[in-house]
């Protein structure tokens, strides 16, 4: 009698062991494979740049700006919660624009266009940070180092 209990015990603790086993193991294939997300590059390098590069730096150029009219000066920058939010909406778009570069078989070489993108990404997360304190002093700034990367990357890698 004792040996069918004691059988009887240890076959429930490889069962209970058993059922632990797979509820662990179920748990921490979940997060591995929800890491692993398959992307598939669509867009060209043009069609990054005029979709969401160009019309980006537009809104962020176009932020800030002082004009001198016959009427006098006229200053312009973002006033209301809704008009900051589109000018961090287009930083964030250049931010994940940088991202697309390096994305598959866009980025051309492991050198200059790596640095250009992640210049261009530095500078948009500046104007990203100038959006959230609502500085249109520091927004006016940012503007100058999104223009400056586009420009280095256009000397290097734009086909005429």
């Amino acid at each position: 009698m004792r040996r069918i209990y004691w059988l009887y015990l240890v076959s429930m603790a490889l069962f209970v062991s058993g059922i632990g086993f797979l509820v662990v193991s179920a748990r921490t294939r979940e997060p591995a494979q929800a890491q692993v997300p398959i992307v598939t590059p669509v867009a060209t390098v043009k069609q990054i740049m005029q979709g969401i590069v160009d019309p980006a730096t537009n809104v962020v150029f176009g932020a800030v700006s002082t004009t001198s009219t016959t009427a006098g000066i006229v200053e312009k920058a973002p006033k209301t919660d809704q008009e900051w939010a589109v000018v961090g909406n287009s930083a964030a778009a250049l931010v994940e624009s940088g991202n697309l570069l390096l994305m598959g078989n866009r980025a051309v070489d492991a050198g200059d266009w790596v640095k250009m993108s992640r210049a261009l990404m530095n500078a948009a997360v500046v104007t990203l940070k100038a959006v959230e304190a609502k500085d249109k002093d520091a927004l006016l700034a940012s503007g100058e180092a999104i223009n400056t990367s586009c420009d280095n990357c256009h000397l290097k890698y734009q086909r005429q």
